[in-house]
């Protein structure tokens, strides 16, 4: 076994782990971080992403994360998948504090936010709010294929208002 000397050390290893599809020993690794520096924000970061996406321990997940961002509360890449837990359990509440927190962190992906807002207000079928965090999507995204999807999204939403629309008028009708 390596002798890791440093907190870095053992974090890089656990992510090299993750890397080659080593998921049991990256997860030991992430739990030794703790352990010996329990104020090491970034393993709780992963320990969070690995009882979300992983093990969906929901829960577990969201105790992770936020004390990720107890710890460090400047750490950008623990919001977009936090807002997303939120979103799954539908803590609207909690999802509005969360998205404006993350749109002012430097670092955060305002677009992916955004975005993420956006599929909630569609499922929530306020489709007007998903339009406008979509067009603000649009507008915070720099890549192509980032802004092709989001068009899509924005094509998706007009097609269900006309659909809504649609329905109202055919049972007026009769």
């Amino acid at each position: 076994m390596d002798i890791l000397y440093t907190v870095e050390e053992k974090y890089l290893q656990a992510i090299e782990e993750l890397h080659y599809g080593e998921l049991p020993k990256a997860l030991h690794y992430f739990n030794e971080i703790i352990e010996i520096a329990p104020g090491y924000a970034r393993a709780y970061y992963q320990l969070g992403c690995f009882y979300h996406y992983q093990f969906k321990n929901y829960q577990t997940a969201g105790y992770y994360y936020k004390k990720c961002i107890e710890l460090e509360a400047e750490f950008p890449d623990v919001y977009e998948h936090y807002l997303r837990l939120l979103i799954l359990l539908k803590l609207d509440k909690s999802i509005e504090t969360a998205a404006e927190k993350a749109l002012s962190i430097p670092g955060v992906c305002k677009a992916n936010i955004y975005e993420s807002l956006g599929v909630y207000q569609e499922e929530q079928h306020q489709f007007d709010k998903a339009k406008a965090h979509y067009s603000a999507a649009a507008l915070a995204t720099s890549s192509q294929t980032d802004h092709t999807l989001i068009q899509d999204h924005l094509k998706r939403i007009e097609e269900k208002k006309n659909a809504a629309k649609r329905m109202t008028y055919a049972y007026q009708g009769n």
